[in-house]
C-alpha cells in the first residue's frame, strides 16, 4: 500500500497540472470601460491591508488580470490606467478560494479622484466551509487574547468552541488539526498536553473551519486551525517590545524582529511568561498552581524569482505546570507537576506555472513531549508518565486554477515514533513499584482529490475523497468522500451552503503493556486496541451579507464511531486514550460581524447550541468492560455557549474593548441535575497610544469575579473551578534599529 501511494504521488507531480498550498488562494479580475468594454494594459496593485506586501499585474487584451499564490488575509486591490478615475475594491482572501472582482472605470475629469469600495464582510459561493477569520488586530484588541497560554482569539470569536478541563473543546470534541503557513502539525495524543505550541502575537491571521472540508483538509472532523504567521512584510527593520504585570504575580513578555526587501522578509521573537494562576483549579482556594514558559518562534520568506518562493517556518516552546491541589493535597504534600515541550519546522517550495498554477512541496517536522511527575508523597499511588512523539514526514499538493474549475490532487504523509515510561509507586504498599518503557512506530499517508465546479457565478459544486492508510498497533484504510454545494441567491447575495463528508481519524500509537497492563489486570481493568475514529457528517448554512454586516447560520450533525475520548489510572492524574463506541453531536450556530459603524465602533458575536452524547461502551483502551448502556452524556456537553464581544476607538488615542462570555453550564457527573449552573463572565480592556511607538492597556479578565465550579470530569484534578478574577497592565513599544 505505502509503494502504491509514493507511486502515484511521483506521478502527480510530473503532471503539467499545478498545486495549491492551504493558507493560498488566487484573485483574479476584469477591468471595463463605461461602455462595458474591456481596458487592456492597465496597472493593478495588491496590497495587504496590514502589511507592506504587494503583487502588480497588468490587465491583457480582454481587460483580464490574475495574482496566484496569494496568502489568506485581507487586502485592496488598485486599477490605475491613464484616462480614467483610479479605482479600489477590498477583497478578503480565504484558503483555497478564488474571488473574482469586477471594475468598472469612470473617464477621468479635471481632478483625479479614487474610488473605494465600502469595506465590510461579504458571502461566497467559493466554499461550502464554515470559517471565522480573525486577524493580527483582532487578537491585540481582545482582551486577554495576546497572552502566550490563552486561546481566546478562538473561544471569543468561533461558536461551539470553550475551555474546559484546560483543553480546547469546539463542536463537542477535542481532536482539530494545526496548520502552521498551510503545513499540517501532526499529534495523534489526545489531551496528553495542555500548554500552547506558539505564542498568538505571532500570528497575521487565524483561519478556522469548522466542517464542510475539503479532502485536503484532513480527518479532523471538529476544527482546522489554519495559522498564518506573521513574515516581516509588516515590519521595515522594526521591532516591538512587549511586557505585562499583573496580580497572581503574572507576567507575559516578547520581543520580536522583523524587516523585508522586495525577494526576502524575516521574522523572530522571543518569549517568556509566568504565573501563579496555571492550570484551572480543583477548589475556589489557589493552591499549588504555579506555571511558566519560554519559547522562540522565526519566519523567513525568500523570492527566488517571481515563480519560486522558498518559506520557512520554525517555533520552539518549553512550559512547567504545577498540579493544583485541594487543601487536603496542600496539606498532604502532595507537590504534582507537568513538563512539556513542543517544537516543528516546515519548509515549503512554491512554483508558480502560469495562469492559476501553483505547486507547494511541504517536508516537516514536529516533537511533542509531556512528563507528569508525581510528588513522593502522593497518597495511594504516585506516578511518573513519561511520554515523547516525533513525527517527520511531508505535504504536496497540485492544483490547477481554470475558468470554471478549481482542481486540486496531493499527498500527505508522516512517520510516528513515541517512547513513554510509565512508573507507579505504590505508596500504600498494596502492590509491587514498577516502571514500564514502551516503544511504538507507526505511519500515515493519504492521497486527496478535490474539484469545484463553477457552473454559474450564482452555483459552485464540490466533490472530493481522500484515501488514508494507518500502520502502527493495527492496519486500518479508510475512504472519505466529501461533496458540498452552494447557491447565491442573485437579488438578495444570500449564500445557501449543503455538505455531507466522512472522516478517518488515526490512533494514538500506545496502550499499554508489561507490568502496567498486568497491574490494570489486577483492577478488573483492561486495555482493548485502539482503532481510528470514524465520522459522518451533514451540515448546511446560509450566510447574509447587509450594509457591510454579515450574518452567517448552520446546522450540523455528526455521527461518530470509536469516538476518541480519554480515562485515568485510579488516582495518579495519568490519562490514557479510550474510544467510545458511538458519538453524536448535532447543534446549531451563529456568528454575526459588523463593518466599522460611524468609523469608531465594531461588534461581533458567536453563539452555537449543541448536544454531545456518547452512545455504548469502551471500544478500546481502557476500560472496565461495562455493558453499553444507551445515549449519556459526555463530560463536554454545553447546550448553549454564547460570545458577544465589542471595540471602540474613543478620544485622545484611546480605545475600550471587551467580551460577554455566557455558558449554560457543562454537563453533571452526578445527576440530577444534568447539568452544572449556567455561568457569565466580563473581560474588559481600555488602551491609549503615546505617540507613533508606545501602547498602554489595563486589562481585567472576568472583572466580577464570578468564580465557581465549571466541570467535575475526571482530567487534571477530577474538578474544575474557573480563573477568578486577573487584573494586568500590559505596555506595548515599537522601535526602529
Amino acid at each position: 500500500m505505502r509503494r502504491f501511494l509514493i507511486a502515484i504521488l511521483f506521478g502527480l507531480l510530473l503532471l503539467s497540472t499545478a498545486l495549491d498550498a492551504t493558507i493560498f488562494g488566487l484573485i483574479r479580475g476584469v477591468v471595463h470601460d463605461p461602455q462595458h468594454r474591456p481596458v487592456s494594459r492597465a496597472d493593478v496593485t495588491l496590497k495587504a491591508a496590514n502589511s507592506n506586501w504587494m503583487q502588480t499585474a497588468r490587465t491583457n487584451d480582454n481587460g483580464e488580470f490574475e495574482f496566484a499564490a496569494v496568502p489568506v488575509g485581507e487586502y485592496t486591490v488598485t486599477v490605475t490606467v491613464q484616462g480614467f478615475n483610479p479605482e479600489q475594491l477590498s477583497v478578503v482572501v480565504r484558503s483555497d478560494s478564488s474571488p473574482v472582482l469586477h471594475f468598472a472605470l469612470s473617464i477621468a475629469g479635471v481632478k483625479e479622484t479614487t474610488v473605494v469600495s465600502e469595506k465590510g464582510e461579504s458571502a461566497s459561493t467559493d466554499s461550502v466551509t464554515t470559517a471565522t477569520l480573525v486577524s493580527r488586530a483582532d487578537v491585540e484588541k481582545t482582551p486577554g487574547a495576546d497572552r502566550t497560554n490563552s486561546l481566546a482569539l478562538i473561544t471569543d470569536y468561533v461558536p461551539g468552541s470553550y475551555m474546559t478541563h484546560d483543553q480546547l473543546h469546539i463542536r463537542g470534541g477535542h481532536q482539530v488539526s494545526w496548520l502552521v503557513d498551510g503545513v499540517p502539525v501532526p499529534n495523534t495524543n489526545i489531551a496528553s498536553n495542555v500548554g500552547p505550541q506558539f505564542d498568538p502575537k505571532d500570528i497575521d491571521y487565524l483561519e478556522v473551519q469548522r466542517g464542510g472540508y475539503d479532502a485536503g483538509y484532513g480527518d479532523r472532523t471538529y476544527g482546522v486551525f489554519n495559522v498564518v504567521p506573521r513574515t516581516g512584510f509588516e515590519r521595515d527593520s522594526e521591532g516591538e517590545l512587549i511586557a505585562s504585570l499583573g496580580d497572581f504575580y503574572q507576567t507575559n513578555d516578547q520581543i520580536n524582529f522583523g524587516g523585508h526587501t522586495q525577494r526576502f522578509a524575516y521574522y523572530a521573537s522571543f518569549n517568556g511568561n509566568r504565573s501563579n494562576l496555571g492550570l484551572e483549579s480543583p477548589v475556589g482556594r489557589i493552591l499549588h498552581d504555579q506555571q511558566n514558559g519560554f519559547g522562540g518562534f522565526g519566519s523567513l520568506i525568500y523570492n527566488a524569482n517571481p515563480k519560486n518562493q522558498l518559506r520557512l517556518v520554525t517555533s520552539l516552546r518549553r512550559d512547567f505546570y504545577q498540579i493544583p491541589n485541594t487543601p487536603e493535597q496542600q496539606a498532604a504534600s502532595i507537590r504534582d507537576a507537568q513538563r512539556e515541550a513542543d517544537a516543528f519546522v516546515n519548509f515549503s517550495w512554491v512554483r508558480t506555472f502560469g495562469r492559476g498554477m501553483l505547486l507547494t512541496v511541504s517536508p516537516f517536522y514536529h516533537f511533542n513531549s509531556a512528563n507528569f511527575d508525581g510528588g513522593p508523597n502522593d497518597f495511594p499511588i504516585s506516578t511518573t508518565d513519561k511520554h515523547s512523539s516525533r513525527y517527520a514526514g511531508g505535504q504536496a499538493t497540485l492544483s490547477a486554477n481554470l475558468r470554471r474549475n478549481d482542481a486540486e490532487a496531493g499527498f500527505y504523509g508522516f512517520g510516528q515514533r513515541d517512547n513513554q515510561e510509565l512508573g507507579l509507586t505504590f505508596n500504600d504498599l498494596s502492590n509491587p513499584n514498577f516502571r514500564s518503557p514502551e516503544k511504538a512506530s507507526g505511519s500515515v499517508a493519504a492521497l486527496f482529490l478535490e474539484d469545484k465546479l463553477k457552473v454559474a457565478s450564482w452555483l459552485t459544486l464540490s466533490g472530493g475523497i481522500r484515501q488514508t492508510h494507518f500502520s502502527g498497533g493495527v492496519v486500518e484504510n479508510a475512504s472519505s468522500p466529501r461533496a458540498g454545494v452552494a447557491i447565491k441567491i442573485p437579488s438578495l447575495n444570500w449564500v445557501l451552503r449543503a455538505f455531507y463528508g466522512q472522516f478517518y481519524q488515526a490512533p494514538p500509537l500506545l496502550t499499554a503493556s508489561g507490568p502496567l497492563l498486568q497491574f490494570v489486570n489486577r483492577q478488573n481493568l483492561g486495555f482493548i486496541p485502539l482503532r481510528g475514529e470514524r465520522d459522518e457528517e451533514t451540515q448546511m448554512g446560509i450566510a447574509v451579507p447587509l450594509k457591510g454586516w454579515l450574518l452567517d447560520a448552520d446546522t450540523f450533525r455528526t455521527r461518530a464511531r470509536n469516538y476518541f475520548d480519554h480515562n485515568s489510572v485510579g488516582n495518579s492524574d495519568v490519562f490514557f486514550p479510550l474510544t467510545i463506541q458511538g458519538a453524536l453531536v448535532r447543534g446549531w450556530e451563529l456568528t454575526i460581524r459588523s463593518p466599522m459603524i460611524a468609523r469608531r465602533a465594531q461588534i461581533h458575536l458567536a453563539y452555537s447550541n449543541q448536544v454531545v452524547q456518547g452512545s455504548g461502551g469502551i471500544s478500546g483502551g481502557l476500560t472496565d468492560f461495562s455493558p453499553p448502556s444507551g445515549f449519556f452524556l459526555l463530560d463536554h456537553d454545553q447546550r448553549n455557549t454564547l460570545n458577544v464581544g465589542f471595540h471602540v476607538e474613543l478620544a485622545w488615542k484611546a480605545s475600550a474593548s471587551g467580551n460577554v462570555y455566557y455558558g449554560s453550564g457543562f454537563s453533571n457527573g452526578e445527576p440530577p441535575p444534568e447539568h452544572l449552573p449556567g455561568h457569565t463572565t466580563l473581560d474588559l480592556s481600555l488602551g491609549k497610544a503615546f505617540g507613533e511607538r508606545l501602547w498602554i492597556s489595563l486589562n481585567g479578565l472576568n472583572v466580577a469575579n464570578r468564580h465557581l465550579l465549571l466541570d467535575n470530569s475526571l482530567t487534571f484534578g477530577g474538578t474544575h473551578f474557573n480563573h477568578p478574577r486577573e487584573i494586568y497592565l500590559e505596555l506595548r513599544y515599537k522601535f526602529h534599529y
